[in-house]
């Protein structure tokens, strides 16, 4: 079995500048996706394991190659898959035929992990990744269960005034379908998807839950801080996760942090 691991970060950030290189709780902020990584290959020494990291980043790739005393592949990224526009799959795929040839190797999962997601656990990389070899499925992603459900007490504004974003009769959140959140945290994704054309929502997908106050969207300094603040009381008091930020000081040359 062998299994491609992505990391994909583009240089700033129109939210929240150089948010892919922050330092979060005393490490920058891809670290502990490298270490969630780390502590995979090492359980699991049966699979064959690459990484890639993909960035348009100069100060990215320094950062990798200075500090991060692993084997990590480099893809420089075109200004073609720079762009604002750019879908993230597009650079998967990317990374999976760059890879694929320059290691004359072929994968049987390709798992992409969001740097700005530094609250997961071994334990959803293993359910992401034992989802996917179970199964038939060309896309598997992590969600979280949503707060807000468009067919009770979500809105959006029309021309009669705000409405519900989905017309229904339900009074009650239990009546209403249940609802999840796509949290960008953990992708599995199939050789064939990636080999042909077609969007995520265009194939057939399962998911995997997390934990869902463990994943913010990082798109301001409010948010930066409000994510620190939820990593430190569960560091505090959850092993699961706190065995991931412990565990890099161990992936890191003698020179780091």
């Amino acid at each position: 079995m062998n299994i491609l691991f992505t990391i994909c970060g583009r240089a700033g950030s129109k939210g929240l500048k150089n948010k892919n290189l922050k330092i979060f709780l005393g490490f920058p902020l891809p670290f502990y996706t490298i270490s969630v990584i780390d502590l995979f290959i090492k359980k699991y020494t049966k699979y064959e394991c690459d990484i890639v990291l993909n960035t348009d980043s100069i100060e990215l790739i320094n950062l990798f190659e200075d500090k991060i005393n692993m084997n990590i592949e480099i893809i420089r990224r075109i200004p073609e898959l720079s762009e604002d526009s750019t879908p993230k799959v597009n650079v998967i795929r990317n990374c999976y035929s760059v890879v694929k040839d320059r290691l004359s190797k072929e994968y049987d999962i390709i798992v992409d992990l969001d740097i700005t997601s530094p609250l997961r656990t071994l334990g959803d990389l293993e359910n992401l990744i034992d989802k996917k070899i179970n199964s038939d499925y060309d896309v598997i992603y992590s969600v979280t269960n949503s707060r807000r459900n468009p067919y009770f007490n979500m809105v959006m504004k029309t021309e009669n005034g705000y409405e519900r974003v989905i017309k229904s009769n339900f009074n009650t959140r239990q009546e209403a379908p249940e609802i999840f959140d796509m949290n960008a945290s953990l992708y599995a994704y199939s050789p064939r998807f990636l080999n042909g054309d077609r969007g995520i929502f265009e194939s057939k997908c399962d998911v995997i839950k997390m934990k869902d106050t463990a994943v913010l969207d990082i798109d301001s300094e409010e948010d930066f801080e409000l994510m620190q603040v939820i990593a430190e009381n569960l560091f505090n008091k959850d092993d699961r996760f706190n065995c991931v930020a412990k565990n890099i000081d161990k992936i890191l040359n003698d020179s780091c942090y």
